[in-house]
């Protein structure tokens, strides 16, 4: 598979709303609202990094990345999320090619850190832990995950935008 990381385009919009929905209608951790919560970042001018993985002008996969806040006032800290993948194309390497363009354009923008919350054993691989001083109330702490790309480590609750209780 060949494929290209860019960012967005306004042509691509109406895609990655299609992707999204198709990349977590099956997911057993999903509220199915990956899709509205991609539109409400868009639409309230937070999402920062949006790009798409591309296949022969086809939209394979794509990554959100949106400010966040946290409790101790550290500037610079970013949310990693949604990331999609169409379920025919998992497991070949897009969602890893994501992570990496994702992770390069934060350091690119200065970001001082980016959190995530997901599986473990996937996002550890790309630096990401789990940081006791750094939490998302209602998260078991190991889910909820800190890449540090500028020290010092925030520390406190983290706030994601009004845009993740999108419903629709």
């Amino acid at each position: 598979m060949s494929y290209t990381i860019r960012s967005e385009t306004p042509d691509d919009i109406v895609g990655i709303h299609a992707l999204t929905c198709a990349a977590f209608a099956m997911a057993r951790h999903s509220s199915h609202t990956e899709h509205h919560i991609v539109d409400a970042l868009r639409e309230r001018g937070e999402l920062s990094i949006s790009l798409v993985a591309e296949d022969a002008g086809r939209i394979v996969g794509h990554v959100a990345i949106s400010p966040v806040s946290v409790q101790d006032g550290s500037q610079g800290w970013f949310g990693l999320g949604p990331i999609s993948v169409l379920p025919e194309q998992q497991g070949r390497g897009v969602g890893t090619a994501l992570m990496q363009a994702a992770i390069e354009a934060l350091r690119v923008q200065c970001a001082r850190g980016c959190v995530l919350l997901g599986e473990p054993g996937y996002y550890g691989r790309f630096g990401f832990r789990a940081v006791p001083d750094l939490v998302l109330p209602g998260v078991p702490v190991e889910y909820f995950q800190a890449l540090c790309l500028q020290p010092p480590m925030a520390q406190g609750e983290v706030d994601y935008s009004p845009a993740f209780d999108a419903v629709g």
